[in-house]
């Protein structure tokens, strides 16, 4: 049975690594929204489509290129956190 201590000390991980998976991804859609978000106010364009379609092409190349490292550090944490709880180790 795990401890009241285990849970949150496990939560906290699975919570520290989902934020250190997404902080590429939510970098990237942060500084590219902000650049079309300042290119719209200066030019007086207001097409939707400009802030959707190139920021969707940003986040989909640095999710590409930070693939790699976004499963490393899940899989870093299912054996070092979740695996041993499974077989009963602390």
């Amino acid at each position: 049975m795990m401890s009241e201590g285990q849970f949150y000390d496990t939560l906290r991980q699975a919570m520290w690594t989902a934020v250190i998976s997404s902080t590429p991804i939510l970098t990237v859609a942060l500084v590219v929204g902000l650049s079309i978000g300042l290119f719209q106010a200066l030019t007086s364009v207001q097409e939707m489509t400009l802030t959707f379609v190139p920021k969707l092409a940003a986040i989909m190349v640095v999710f590409w290129m930070t693939m790699g490292f976004m499963t490393q550090t899940m899989l870093a944490f299912f054996h070092g956190h979740i695996i041993p709880l499974i077989i009963g180790g602390s």
